[in-house]
């Protein structure tokens, strides 16, 4: 292209990427963009692209590189600490994955779907007692995985006010002071939580509720027991993490565990809502469920750039990435590459999506993704059964949705049911 479009954009439609980008396909599955500092990256579209440079190790998710590209202001003071998992290289990275797959293995998550099950009834019984109309983000998009996380984890939820205003700063602040300051506090938190378990190591508490299907009673000083404690007994005491290593990993795991998920219910919702054909269907053919959570992860692609740093030149597509070369590789126009989803802007939620990036793929694809599609089904199978006739209480142009520069979504929800 002959000049550089911006990078991020903000979308004008909740679950459509960013008009600006559409230019950028027909150009071909490359092309480069501007940063919100004037330099350059490069930004790719295509899905093929995409899935061969996602698993190719010239390309690096080490956030300390100098040449590691930031997508947004707030992320200046971001190099003076590791980011464990997301951005680490092997073969750090590999240890603390393998640390962790246990956590979020297929047998695991299904022993917790029971009490995902519970929490999602307790919330939408409140929802009914209380009557319409609802804000359905802090009704119950967000306390659905902001519950379960802390639980799997054994952070007490009595503190999510405090943990999810840290992860908004984190997220959403404008500026690097501010986004810093919310990251200090969380680790603060989080390692005061770490000490006092590691204090209490070895008492013989039982596992928490989601890890077999059991309520545990701890002491009434004790923190929730969770995945926190097993690390804390079973790899810091014997030396395969730290302290910070394992603070740094628990406010991963807390911060996207909660934040992404909060957004795809609410957004997977208002999408749902917005394509009432769809929603019938599903309505209609519950069977459909897991099959129109993979659509709406591939549809609405909330988690849009994932960047990465060239470490050694690389010829792609026609192009040469260069070393030291910032790379983003866009989600949302990855999913709706029409060579391998026919009409890819229209949702289908008997689509066969499964070949998706929503979260993301090689050796850094999500590790919670399995927790993701058992809350994603759960939440919105059992939302759509119990209120029928559930629509929007506003115009749906009101709905404010959140920048293009942080994970997209909702700000707020707003609906109502029953007759009226």
């Amino acid at each position: 292209m002959a000049q550089a479009i911006p990078f991020p954009q903000d979308r004008t439609c909740p679950y459509h990427p960013p008009t600006g980008y559409r230019p950028l396909s027909a150009e071909g599955p490359l092309n480069r963009v501007t940063l919100y500092d004037d330099t350059e990256a490069w930004l790719v579209t295509g899905h093929a692209e995409a899935q061969a440079l996602l698993t190719d190790p010239r390309l690096s998710a080490d956030r300390q590189n100098p040449a590691f590209p930031l997508i947004a202001r707030r992320f200046e003071l971001s190099r003076r600490e590791p980011l464990a998992l997301l951005g680490v290289d092997d073969p750090l990275h590999n240890k603390q994955r393998r640390t962790l797959i246990p956590t979020f293995g297929v047998k695991r998550v299904a022993a917790m779907r029971p009490r995902i099950q519970r929490v999602v009834d307790e919330l939408l019984d409140a929802l009914v007692a209380q009557g319409p109309p609802a804000e359905l983000v802090a009704s119950f998009a967000l306390p659905v995985p902001s519950i379960v996380i802390c639980e799997l984890l054994g952070v007490p939820y009595a503190d999510h006010d405090f943990f999810e205003e840290a992860s908004r700063r984190i997220l959403r602040s404008a500026t690097a002071e501010e986004t810093d300051a919310g990251r200090r506090e969380l680790m603060d938190y989080l390692g005061d939580l770490v000490d006092r378990k590691t204090k209490t190591a070895g008492g013989g508490a039982g596992h928490g509720d989601l890890a077999d299907g059991r309520a545990a009673a701890p002491a009434a000083d004790a923190t929730p027991e969770g995945v926190l404690d097993e690390l804390v007994r079973d790899r810091l005491s014997d030396g395969t993490l730290d302290r910070d290593e394992l603070v740094r990993l628990a406010l991963i795991l807390l911060v996207a565990g909660h934040e992404t998920t909060a957004n795809m219910i609410s957004l997977g919702t208002f999408t749902l809502l917005e394509h009432p054909d769809q929603l019938r269907a599903l309505r209609a053919d519950p069977e459909l469920t897991r099959d129109a959570v993979e659509e709406l992860l591939r549809f609405l692609s909330i988690a849009d750039g994932l960047v990465r740093v060239a470490t050694e030149d690389i010829e792609v597509a026609g192009q040469t990435i260069r070393a030291d070369d910032g790379v983003i590789l866009s989600a949302a126009a990855v999913n709706r590459d029409t060579t391998v989803y026919p009409d890819a802007d229209d949702l289908d939620v008997r689509r066969n999506a499964r070949h998706h990036l929503a979260f993301g793929f090689g050796i850094h694809q999500c590790l919670g993704q399995n927790l993701a599609r058992a809350e994603l089904e759960i939440a919105l199978h059992s939302l759509l059964t119990r209120l029928p006739d559930l629509r929007l209480a506003v115009p749906a142009q009101e709905i404010r949705m959140k920048p293009g520069d942080t994970i997209q979504g909702l700000i707020e929800l707003p609906v109502t049911w029953g007759r009226g």
